[in-house]
């Protein structure tokens, strides 16, 4: 079923040069871009700066985030695209849990 809610989590890497303020801004607007999708944030774990195994747009650094929530199904696919247009994501993975 394509509105059925699922498990997910996902892993992004935001740009080291960010500032603290602009850290803890982008990883609130990714919570509120899971909500607006009508999805639900269980928890944010900031894994912090990590060097990367391969240069990205010119840093060998990023600041890893790790989020778990749960989304509708047919939701993802637009979150994901909404993710790949923004400039302080280096990269992301999203996860389904539940196994499937």
């Amino acid at each position: 079923m394509a509105g059925e809610v699922r498990a997910y989590e996902m892993l992004y890497i935001l740009r080291p040069d960010l500032d603290e303020e602009g850290r803890r801004n982008k990883i609130a607007r990714v919570q509120q871009v899971i909500e607006s999708q009508g999805g639900q944030v269980q928890g944010t774990d900031e894994w912090g700066p990590r060097i990367l195994a391969y240069e990205i747009d010119h840093f060998r650094e990023g600041y890893y985030v790790l989020v778990t929530f749960t989304l509708p199904a047919d939701k993802v696919q637009e979150l994901e695209s909404r993710f790949s247009m923004d400039d302080e994501i280096l990269r992301y993975q999203v996860v389904r849990l539940d196994g499937k």
